[in-house]
């Protein structure tokens, strides 16, 4: 008795702003008697299954909340102006069918899940947009399943076209008995990678000890940020090369590598964060969420990002164990925008 229309089910957020949510909903007079109509906007970050709240425990926390009663309409929560979809739509439903329009705000978190692990049941932890339109004689009233449609819908972020220089990260280490230190430099060739695509670590190693390089270890580490009610940090590899490479004593060497982390090589891990999905639809890894300047301490939800590691592993001879020399660099994994701009 009741139906939602949207025009799509991905919302972009460019950083700045992000797209408004704009639908319209069809409703039966006869089967409302007199009840109102509301449709709600929600972002909740949910961590743990919906039927685990018979103890009364919610397990989720709505973040982000808007609501509009669209029947009987109310002036003031009409839109002002109705976009080319709901005009089509209004013409095409009929004179039940009554638009809305939600702006959702530029700092909520991106629709994110949390990996389950293979034992895992019910709804994944993770951050998500609703859409829900129902009747009820007011907005105190627990609202019945069979009064109201839900639909989940996802905010997301491309990479932007505008992107900085590579980074370059690079230590230097001295050694017990040896006069001149060992130097390694590591680069990325651009800022941002698309998924699935190739990562190139360019390794430069000027080794003027009398160590020897025996092995270069290459990895890549997604750091998700979950802020709730408080701040907790997981580091999780997604990728890791260990290079049997050898790189004797006064000597230099430049080389480069190529990681390309995937979700199919980390199905198995738990807590991995990865971009929302609708229904069973197939994701990937969450790309690196994008914020503007100093909006970092008032986004609630999960922030992603992501760094590659370059290790060398240098023998110090005798009984001495092995020691490592490493260096990071931030790496930006996001889509590219679509050509067609939508």
């Amino acid at each position: 008795q009741l139906s939602i229309y949207l025009g799509k089910r991905d919302f972009v957020d460019h950083v700045e702003t992000v797209d408004s949510v704009d639908g319209v909903c069809l409703i039966d007079p006869e089967y409302l008697k007199d009840r109102k109509v509301y449709v709600t906007l929600t972002c909740a970050f949910r961590y743990g299954r919906d039927d685990l709240d018979v103890i009364g425990l919610t397990f989720r926390k709505d973040l982000y909340v808007l609501t509009t009663q669209i029947f009987p309409p109310v002036p003031d929560q009409t839109p002002k102006t109705l976009t080319p979809l709901q005009e089509k739509l209004m013409k095409k439903l009929g004179e039940n069918a009554y638009p809305f329009t939600f702006e959702i705000a530029t700092n909520l978190p991106c629709s994110v899940t949390l990996q389950p692990g293979p034992d895992d049941v019910g709804k994944a932890c993770g951050v998500d947009f609703e859409v829900k339109g129902f009747c009820a004689e007011n907005l105190e009233e627990k609202i019945h399943k069979r009064n109201s449609v839900r639909l989940i819908i996802r905010k997301i972020q491309f990479a932007p076209l505008k992107t900085g220089p590579g980074p370059k990260s690079e230590t230097t280490r001295q050694f017990m008995m040896s006069d001149k230190p060992l130097h390694l430099e590591a680069s990325l060739e651009k800022e941002i990678f698309y998924h699935g695509d190739p990562i190139n670590v360019t390794v430069n190693i000027n080794n003027t000890t009398n160590k020897i390089v025996k092995k270069i270890k290459i990895s890549v580490d997604q750091i998700t940020d979950v802020v709730l009610y408080s701040l907790d940090k997981y580091t999780k590899t997604v990728c890791t090369e260990e290079i049997n490479e050898t790189v004797a004593a006064n000597s230099t060497f430049t080389k480069t590598y190529s990681v390309t982390p995937t979700l199919s090589a980390n199905r198995e891990k738990r807590g991995l964060a990865l971009d929302g999905k609708l229904k069973h639809e197939d994701t990937n890894l969450a790309s690196t969420t994008i914020l503007r300047p100093g909006m970092d301490k008032e986004v609630l939800g999960i922030l992603v990002s992501y760094k590659v590691k370059v290790n060398l592993v240098v023998s110090r001879g005798g009984a001495f164990p092995s020691s490592d020399v490493g260096v990071e660099l931030p790496v930006i994994l996001m889509h590219p925008k679509p050509s067609d701009g939508k």
